[in-house]
């Protein structure tokens, strides 16, 4: 399967129906702000990252990772940081494009594979923003290790991923009834959980394909590729998601790890 298409495809859908917030561009109040020195983004649903993880932003070469949607690269942007956005969709990196015509900024917007960033060179950015992207992708090793090329050596990657936890539940018994039903064992693969019938819609109905990963692929991962772990906080999901699982666990864990020398 092609997952990469697959999502893609997916992920260009939710931005034309336009209720996935991950969609929703910022509001030009937001960019100017940002200009002004008051500027905040968020690789999870909650909390903003802290600010006293990002060094000064004037003139800093930053790789916002699989972060369409308008959201994360206009802000830095903004804030005086020189911002690449890489991201699968087509209507994603559309959005961005909207809101830098919109507001006067400099964007450089590439279409490509968040596990393949073969067309940045070695050490061409201080900064990877990762916002919660991961679940997408079958192997979270070669992100970690293409983020680890790309920076210089002690830059900084901050990245927001699931609970691995949360993949063990029905979704279908969460969504309908608020009941957690532990149906499939870790790590989870989406599209072999299906048959080919409900393979077939779901590819049809253009619905994302989602994959958990272990703690020791994604803390473990980033360790094993160079980078030294600096920081962690946990997230919540928004009250407004519906999800009970808000109620009894984190949904969401944000990294901020260090680049070292091999």
């Amino acid at each position: 399967m092609d997952i990469l298409s697959l999502n893609r495809t997916a992920w260009d859908r939710a931005v034309e129906a336009g209720e996935n917030p991950y969609t929703q561009v910022v509001s030009s109040q937001q960019v100017a702000d940002a200009r002004a020195g008051s500027w905040a983004i968020h690789l999870s649903e909650h909390r903003a990252v802290p600010r006293e993880w990002f060094p000064s932003l004037s003139g800093l070469r930053v790789l916002c990772l699989a972060a369409g949607g308008g959201q994360q690269a206009p802000i830095l942007a903004a804030a005086g940081a020189e911002v690449t956005l890489l991201d699968g969709s087509p209507r994603q990196l559309g959005q961005d494009a909207f809101v830098a015509e919109r507001d006067g900024l400099e964007l450089r917007l590439v279409q490509g594979d968040m596990a393949d960033l073969s067309a940045f060179g070695d050490a061409s950015f201080d900064l990877v923003v990762n916002p919660i992207s991961t679940l997408f992708v079958p192997d979270v090793g070669k992100v970690w290790r293409e983020c680890r090329r790309v920076l210089v050596s002690h830059g900084v990657l901050m990245a927001g991923f699931m609970n691995p936890d949360e993949f063990v539940f029905d979704p279908d018994a969460l969504d309908e009834r608020g009941d957690f039903v532990v149906r499939y064992p870790l790590p989870y693969i989406e599209h072999e959980t299906l048959d080919a019938a409900a393979l077939k819609a779901r590819i049809a109905a253009g619905e994302m394909f989602h994959f958990s990963h272990t703690m020791e692929a994604q803390l473990g991962g980033m360790i094993d590729a160079g980078f030294v772990i600096a920081g962690f906080y946990e997230d919540r999901r928004a009250e407004e998601d519906g999800n009970p699982i808000r109620f009894y666990m984190p949904s969401q864990f944000i990294v901020r790890a260090l680049a070292i020398d091999p």
